[in-house]
């Protein structure tokens, strides 16, 4: 489910927006649909740079650290140091890391591109022919069904790189995040919100390395998990979502949690323990019985806590741990995963779910998110067609052409979600973060490239319309270009940043000239 959710779902619902501004615009009587088309495609250009340039600009400023001179003489960005953004550097000296992850997103941003070919290049010829809108209407229509095919094959590639991302657990950073944000927000309980991966990764038939890390490093029985020790991958998770919790209950950072704290803990995540069972956690994994367990052991005692909560059983019967040969698994996970640091307090779980079992938290979760996701979509729907009015009306007021209008208003409206979340992520500066932030981004701008144009080719092509936007098509090819430019290199200084964040305003002023020298 969750690669269906975050390959398919997701990416689809966040094109819808758009997608919808751009039938309606194109509907209607078929003598002013030419004329409201711009409308959509102001939209289309409007939200394809603006997420390309304005939340891109603004993770930049809000993500950066120190770029300091790595071992081969060039930029790397100082995520590991204790101080990430040393004050009074200039712009060109702070700056992002660009990952290879973001490296791929690009390119495979580029290659959405080329659909805009297919329509563009005939588009163009057939109006040096000097042909009127019904005449280029005409010449284009199947030029629109080839590029309407190569729009919905791209989409479904991007929907199935999507898919296999998540099979292969390649989001597992932004999954901590959410996870992250379920706890801190007190949406699910600690063992509701681990349920899914636990699932996922400590089923028997689940292969194991045999590296020396993860189950041999714990001196674990190889052929499945038990409930003292998790696979690699739980230990990941694990290690991964409780070290900020673990770092801000250390009160007195003694990198140790004392008994109470542990109960604070437990209390804030909705984990309902007696004191003896408690006192059984700690006989476990307090090895040294100095009243207080390490972040290792903390991780061990959550995993035996969640494994009980997801069984329905209570913590009793528990054996010590060989916590001593744990060291390499979790220095292993320690690595790999994102350790930044939550201020914010914890919320507490919602009534309705709290006293339910974490396979009817899940449920119930899922359920809510869904019903919600359904409101929203069926929401946008029935405002895109008085939206685009609205558009067009404010362009008749002021006297402009209603591309412009749409260009501005309608990635406001449409996008703002992506901004305040892209700036989110990016503002906890880890490198894990900043890739989340550009990642969906770039992933933005492909569904655009594919799923949006696509209904402009299905207009084109059913209802006789003409594709007469080549300033428009010229611009949103061309940003795209240089951001995929600016990240072929293993670092963005916020000098570029800014200048990215600058290319928004400049595109409407680019357009604007390209039309005035004659385009249409």
């Amino acid at each position: 489910l969750a690669g269906l959710v975050g390959g398919v779902v997701l990416p689809l619902l966040g094109a819808v927006p758009d997608g919808a501004i751009m039938l309606f615009s194109g509907l209607g009587d078929i003598n002013k649909a030419q004329e409201t088309l711009s409308v959509g495609v102001g939209a289309l250009a409007g939200s394809t740079i603006m997420l390309l340039t304005v939340p891109w600009g603004l993770s930049v400023l809000a993500g950066q650290v120190d770029l300091v001179p790595g071992t081969d003489g060039e930029k790397v960005a100082n995520y590991l140091g204790k101080e990430k953004l040393s004050p009074g550097r200039s712009a060109k000296d702070v700056g992002v890391v660009i990952t290879d992850e973001v490296k791929h997103g690009s390119y495979v941003m580029m290659l959405t591109t080329i659909p805009y070919f297919l329509i563009q290049i005939p588009a163009s010829f057939l109006e040096g022919q000097g042909k009127d809108d019904k005449g280029i209407a005409q010449g284009e229509k199947y030029w629109a069904l080839l590029a309407l095919l190569v729009c919905l094959t791209c989409f479904v590639w991007y929907l199935s790189i999507h898919i296999k991302a998540s099979r292969d657990d390649e989001q597992k950073f932004r999954r901590m995040e959410v996870m992250k944000d379920l706890l801190k927000n007190g949406q699910v309980s600690l063992a509701g919100a681990f349920q899914d991966i636990i699932k996922a990764y400590d089923e028997p038939s689940m292969p194991l390395q045999s590296s020396g890390q993860g189950y041999q490093a714990i001196g674990a029985d190889l052929t499945s998990p038990t409930d003292d020790v998790p696979s690699p991958k739980v230990l990941e998770y694990l290690h991964g979502v409780l070290k900020p919790s673990f770092k801000k209950y250390d009160k007195d950072n003694s990198e140790g949690l004392e008994k109470n704290e542990v109960r604070v803990f437990l209390r804030d995540f909705n984990e309902k323990i007696s004191e003896e069972e408690l006192d059984l956690l700690f006989s476990k994994y307090d090895k040294d019985d100095n009243g207080n367990i390490s972040f290792h052991e903390f991780v061990l005692a959550c995993y035996s806590i969640i494994v009980s909560a997801s069984k329905g059983k209570s913590i009793t019967g528990v054996k010590r741990t060989d916590l001593k040969a744990a060291e390499q698994g979790f220095a292993t996970a320690a690595v790999m995963t994102v350790t930044e640091e939550e201020e914010e307090e914890e919320e507490e779980v919602p009534e309705d779910i709290a006293n339910l079992s974490p396979d009817k938290q899940e449920a119930a979760v899922k359920k809510k998110a869904f019903t919600m996701l359904a409101i929203g979509t069926f929401l946008v729907v029935l405002f895109s067609d008085p939206m685009v009015d609205v558009m067009k009306e404010v362009a008749v007021r002021v006297k402009v052409n209603p591309f412009y209008v749409s260009f501005i208003l309608a990635p406001l409206a449409s996008n703002a979600s992506e901004v305040l979340a892209s700036t989110y992520y990016a503002s906890k500066k880890t490198s894990k973060t900043i890739t989340v932030s550009f990642s969906a981004l770039q992933g933005a701008a492909a569904m655009n490239n594919t799923f949006c144009l696509s209904i402009f080719m299905g207009l084109i092509f059913f209802r006789g319309l003409a594709w007469e936007f080549t300033s428009e098509t010229i611009a949103i090819f061309l940003i795209q270009f240089v951001i995929y430019y600016m990240t072929l290199g293993d670092t963005m200084s916020s000098f570029e940043g800014l200048v990215i964040l600058a290319i928004f305003p400049l595109s409407i002023v680019f357009v604007a000239s390209l039309k005035a020298a004659g385009l249409d």
